[in-house]
């Protein structure tokens, strides 16, 4: 039996803010990670946060790029390409964004931390979350951790579904939030309408993981494929050609840095890929879910309800399929000469991911369970020119709605695939993002930072780790209050929560030289 004050359960950027913010503040905290390595994403592949707005996000994790920034700084100088290309600390090698983090968990004694445990099951008493039990992956010994408040840093939110929390799963229709785009839709990211056979109808998909890949270009580092994956099928793969003839592996109408749009790449099949370039001869490399080859939709389903084995299964499945297509891309004879040789510059590293076969530890779950919670977050939060304001907003979003397909391609499909809302140059807006997203409904003792409570569609904005990480910072805060105040999470005072996250550095406000508490 372990007792401590607080419980996180995943090591996401999320979780570590949560467990930061509250173990600077005193309180013992208890960090509980499936995979051996703490950073989620960011510390498995996605090489650069996802800002538009610098200003509007502040706190943890604006000391985590400024540490980002630092190292490359102090290892290799201002006048150097890596320092340059860390972008004052925004982009980074996975390898620097899991040692940064450990870094500052290392400087934090009131944090604990185990990993390769995975949760067995919560009990709740009263309507109150009181323990959990987790199990060691790799020696199978089950352990019961009791506190006094526990944070859902998941991105699955397997927390809140086992202590019987109420959920969201999938699209909700159009009309049930007013969402123009809600629902079964085909969205043209090009010209920003909504196309023909779009019924707004509600269902259970969910938008298409994958893996992001770190690929690098220094054949000194290089990791090269000599033989297939297993399971390999190169039909997977061949709604690619298609797209090439039709022109959906052309660059884009404007062109914009960040977005991986790589111009060598433009008009071959290597635009499969997104690529951005990051430090030392290494790529942030995400799949481009634009053209209607992309295999990837379709394939999480039944994840979340699967037992261990079932989600490792469909976790190599996606494994396969990426290493599948990298290997297709770099070796098919019906692809052109000239963009094999493009795709053959990019390896795997040998200097990442050394236990892992050099392939990135955390799938990208984009969407999985949202908690149904006190207040819920909606498409209109977002695009509304007038901006709501909430007595207990915690943080800014500040993202575009971005969301992946989330079927394959049907026989009709001839622009886009279907549940794919790339509406990056749309009309999204800062929101603020109230503390009430992250409280269940009807089970107390529990924090939700990460699988918030919001709209499918909302959700695809929020979802960017560099948010995650003020929730998580919010959240950590809210469990001490709520020790410090001898109140549930529901109760604390709000003022001074939001007077202790500005003290912190978080942003508040559209303004951040204005903010109140």
């Amino acid at each position: 039996m372990s007792e401590t004050d607080i419980v996180v359960l995943g090591g996401t950027p999320g979780g570590i803010a949560a467990a930061l913010a509250a173990g600077r503040r005193g309180r013992k905290v208890l960090l509980i990670e499936y995979h051996a390595h703490l950073g989620g994403m960011a510390a498995s592949g996605l090489g650069k946060s996802d800002v538009e707005k610098r200003h509007l996000i502040g706190g943890l994790f604006r000391e985590f790029t400024g540490r980002v920034r630092s190292h490359y700084r102090e290892q290799f100088g201002e006048d150097s390409p890596a320092f340059e290309l860390c972008h004052d600390g925004y982009y980074h090698e996975p390898s620097v964004a899991e040692a940064v983090f450990d870094a500052m968990l290392g400087e934090c004694p009131n944090v604990s931390i185990l990993t390769c445990h995975r949760l067995v099951q919560a009990e709740v008493s009263g309507n109150t979350l009181q323990r959990v039990e987790i199990i060691n992956r790799t020696n199978n010994q089950r352990t019961w951790c009791t506190a006094k408040v526990f944070i859902d840093a998941t991105y699955e939110g397997d927390l809140f579904a086992a202590a019987g929390a109420e959920f969201r799963l999938g699209r909700e229709a159009r009309d049930e939030f007013d969402e123009p785009h809600a629902g079964h839709i085909y969205f043209d990211y090009q010209s920003a309408c909504i196309l023909p056979g779009s019924t707004g109808e509600a269902d259970d998909r969910l938008p298409a993981w994958t893996y992001r890949l770190c690929l690098t270009t220094d054949v000194a580092d290089a990791f090269v494929l000599n033989e297939a994956p297993s399971n390999y099928d190169r039909d997977q793969y061949r709604g690619y050609f298609d797209d090439l003839a039709s022109g959906r592996l052309a660059g884009p109408k404007i062109v914009k840095p960040g977005r991986g749009y790589y111009p060598a790449h433009f008009d071959t099949m290597v635009r499969a890929f997104s690529v951005t370039e990051i430090p030392n001869a290494k790529t942030d490399v995400n799949i481009n879910p634009r053209p209607l080859g992309f295999p990837f939709p379709e394939e999480n389903a039944g994840y979340l309800e699967a037992d261990e084995s079932g989600r490792e299964r469909i976790r190599q499945r996606h494994r396969d399929l990426t290493s599948g297509l990298l290997w297709f891309l770099q070796n098919d004879p019906e692809i052109p000469v000239t963009h094999r040789e493009i795709a053959r510059q990019y390896h795997l590293p040998l200097s990442e991911f050394a236990d892992n076969d050099h392939f990135p530890f955390q799938l990208y779950i984009r969407e999985a369970r949202r908690l149904v919670g006190e207040h819920t977050l909606t498409e209109r939060d977002m695009t509304s020119t007038a901006t709501a304001n909430h007595p207990d907003t915690i943080a800014i979003g500040e993202f575009p709605i971005d969301s992946f397909p989330c079927r394959k391609r049907q026989p009709d499909d001839t622009v886009v695939l279907e549940g794919y809302l790339g509406m990056l140059d749309s009309v999204t807006r800062p929101y603020e993002i109230p503390y009430r997203i992250m409280l269940p409904k009807s089970v107390d003792g529990l924090i939700v930072p990460v699988a918030a409570s919001t709209t499918h569609v909302a959700y695809s904005s929020i979802r960017m780790e560099p948010t995650w990480m003020t929730l998580g910072q919010a959240a950590g805060t809210a469990a001490h209050l709520a020790l410090a105040e001898g109140v549930p999470v529901r109760s604390i005072s709000t003022d001074s929560l939001r007077q202790q996250l500005l003290a912190d550095g978080q942003v508040l406000g559209m303004n951040p030289g204005l903010q109140q508490p």
